[in-house]
C-alpha cells in the first residue's frame, strides 16, 4: 500500500529542494504542477497532518548571514527538569534548535542540546552564559561544540524508482 498518491509525489518532488525564493512560493509551485495555490497549501497541510511532512521551515545558511561561530551547546541537566527547561531554552530568540537526547554514559553525560550562532566565539560564549544562568543548579556540567564547516541541509527525497 502506498501512502502517496501521484499528486502528493509531484508536490513533494517540486518542494524537495526547498520552496522558491519568491513572495508567493506556493503560487509558483502551483503553477509548476498544475494546482491552485490553495490546493498546494491544503495538500501540504494534509501531508503534515498525516506525519509524512514534519514541518516546513527555513534552513538559513548562517555563514552567509555573517554568523560564522556556530556552537552546539550541550548540557547535563537533571532529568526531572530537562523537559521544562528545554522548552524555556528553545523559546529564546537566539536558540535555533533545542532538543533532548539520551545520555551515552560514561563518556557522554549530556542530555540537552541547544544550537546558538554568533559573529564570533565571544558572542556564542555570551549566549552560552545566558543559557547557563537560566538552567541554574539543574545543570551539572556543559560544553560547546563549534562547527568547522557547514553541512549540506536537505529535505525529504523520494525514490525515483517507485511508482
Amino acid at each position: 500500500m502506498t501512502l502517496l498518491d501521484p499528486t502528493n509525489r509531484e508536490l513533494i518532488a517540486a518542494t524537495e529542494a526547498g520552496l522558491p525564493l519568491d513572495a508567493q512560493p506556493y503560487a509558483r509551485i502551483a503553477e509548476q504542477i498544475g494546482l491552485s495555490e490553495r490546493e498546494v497549501i491544503e495538500q501540504l497541510a494534509a501531508l503534515k497532518a498525516r506525519g509524512i511532512i514534519r514541518r516546513i521551515a527555513l534552513a538559513p545558511n548562517h555563514y552567509l548571514l555573517g554568523m560564522t561561530a556556530n556552537g552546539m551547546t550541550v548540557w547535563d541537566v537533571d532529568d526531572t527538569l530537562v523537559s521544562d527547561l528545554g522548552r524555556r531554552i528553545g523559546a529564546l530568540p537566539f536558540v535555533t534548535h533545542c532538543y533532548r537526547r539520551p545520555r551515552a554514559m560514561p563518556v557522554w553525560p549530556f542530555n540537552l542540546f541547544a544550537m546558538v550562532h554568533g559573529s564570533d566565539r565571544t558572542e556564542v560564549e555570551a549566549k552560552r552564559q545566558e543559557l547557563s544562568a537560566l538552567l541554574g543548579p539543574a545543570c551539572r556540567q556543559s560544553d560547546v561544540l563549534y562547527s568547522k564547516r557547514i553541512l549540506k541541509k536537505t529535505g525529504l527525497r523520494l525514490s525515483r524508482n517507485e511508482g
